[in-house]
């Protein structure tokens, strides 16, 4: 992150005061190393500036960079502007609807999005933060909960497999019943990772969908009124979906063929436009093309669009895995892997093919002490996508690689696997 110009005169009140370069160190259980401070410290013994001017609603307020899950991470700059109006939108009634009773944890760091904007909504509205700092683990999420009595928290999917498996292999351990709402998003969320924390513990998922650029949110998978009648199975599917669009998020999808109609078949790269969505990257005219001359961003995600408006992402394009001239879905393979008891997780890349050019592969982390060959995943996706979408290979492995937020790094396994091949 970084501070605009406005708040230049602090740090430079900051540094006239201790006179040495500002590192700083918090939370620190012994005393910081020469030429550092402990920030509890430097808070005690500095006194607060009162000459700071009132920014400029659109001046620089800090900075993100992206992941980069398909190439280098690129620097977004957020306006104050952009920052107030998405804060306001995340505590909508039906958006997170944070309220001063909210214990919250936001299990993303905050270099990623400013995790999720959930600490500028937290400050807003008066609502307890109760940080995990490095302490990631399920079993430490799981401490932390029960502790603090956490109402809301929100993160990758991968962080929630962790924490199922967790409360499945210890029944009645941990009491976590204070969580009313879990927000997911940075990849897609399998159904069945819904479905068994609904079912199973009473936590509803929530599924978000939004990127860096977009500061980051742009959809929820709130249920519909519409389907309120619906049966539990209606309501999960329609959670497993991206959902709707936040107001003043503006949404359209567009191919080869032009823009796609909302029929909910039709795939298109998913396109936005906002008041806190980015114009630009900073500094990195070679990415200009991602933007559009009359505001609008070229999101990367291959989408389906309902009449309702709901999203449904069905791959990254540089995910879509073209087999024989027809595409196949990397993210509905994985989520429906993910779906068999044995798997912990699942990413699905594309490998050469001498006559078909590209086929799937599937690279599986089974679940401790479970077992399942290739032929019982084959035999278990079988039912759910044409025969030609299967995988032609699985590959067993001990890890999928991530990226620094979480989220599962295929660029990665693309390398891992770049030579490898299949039979004509």
């Amino acid at each position: 992150m970084i501070v605009d110009e406005t708040l230049l005169p602090l740090w430079e009140h900051v540094q006239r005061q201790v006179n040495v370069p500002i590192v700083i160190v918090v939370g620190a259980t012994k005393s910081p190393p020469e030429g550092c401070l402990d920030y509890e410290s430097l808070l005690a013994n500095t006194a607060p500036a009162t000459d700071l001017a009132d920014p400029d609603e659109h001046a620089a307020a800090a900075m993100c960079y992206t992941t980069g899950t398909t190439g280098n991470p690129k620097g977004v700059l957020y306006s104050h502007r952009a920052l107030v109006l998405h804060t306001l939108a995340v505590c909508l009634a039906d958006s997170i609807a944070l309220t001063e009773r909210d214990v919250v944890t936001p299990v993303v760091p905050m270099f990623h999005a400013n995790a999720w904007g959930l600490p500028f909504a937290c400050v807003m509205v008066g609502a307890k933060m109760a940080m995990p700092g490095p302490h990631l683990d399920p079993l430490s999420l799981l401490d932390l909960f029960q502790s603090q009595r956490v109402t809301i928290t929100a993160g990758v999917p991968t962080i929630w497999f962790g924490v199922l498996q967790v409360l499945d292999a210890n029944p009645g351990q941990y009491d976590i019943s204070s969580i009313t709402r879990m927000f997911v998003g940075g990849s897609a969320v399998p159904q069945s990772l819904i479905e068994a924390f609904d079912r199973r513990y009473g936590i509803k998922i929530v599924q978000g969908w939004g990127m860096t650029e977009m500061s980051p949110l742009g959809t929820l998978s709130h249920v519909p009124r519409a389907l309120d009648a619906a049966t539990d199975e209606e309501h999960f599917r329609y959670r497993a979906t991206q959902g709707r669009p936040l107001p003043f998020v503006e949404i359209r999808a567009r191919n080869e063929d032009g823009l796609v109609p909302w029929d909910g078949q039709t795939m298109g790269e998913l396109e936005v436009r906002g008041p806190w969505i980015a114009s630009s990257y900073y500094h990195n005219p070679d990415a200009a093309d991602r933007f559009t001359d009359d505001g609008w961003f070229r999101t990367g995600d291959i989408v389906t669009i309902d009449a309702a408006g709901t999203i449904q992402v069905q791959d990254r394009s540089k995910d879509l895995i073209k087999s024989g001239g027809e595409w196949i879905s990397s993210v509905a393979l994985e989520c429906a892997l993910m779906g068999h008891p044995s798997v912990a997780e699942a990413a699905v890349i594309p490998v050469t093919h001498p006559k078909w050019d590209e086929r799937p592969l599937a690279a599986v982390v089974l679940k401790p002490g479970a077992a399942a060959s290739p032929a019982d995943l084959r035999a278990f996706l079988a039912p759910q996508f044409p025969k030609f979408w299967l995988p032609d290979a699985f590959e067993f492995i001990d890890a999928i690689p991530r990226t620094s937020a979480g989220k599962f790094k295929k660029s990665a396994l693309r390398e891992r696997f770049k030579d490898y091949r299949l039979a004509e």
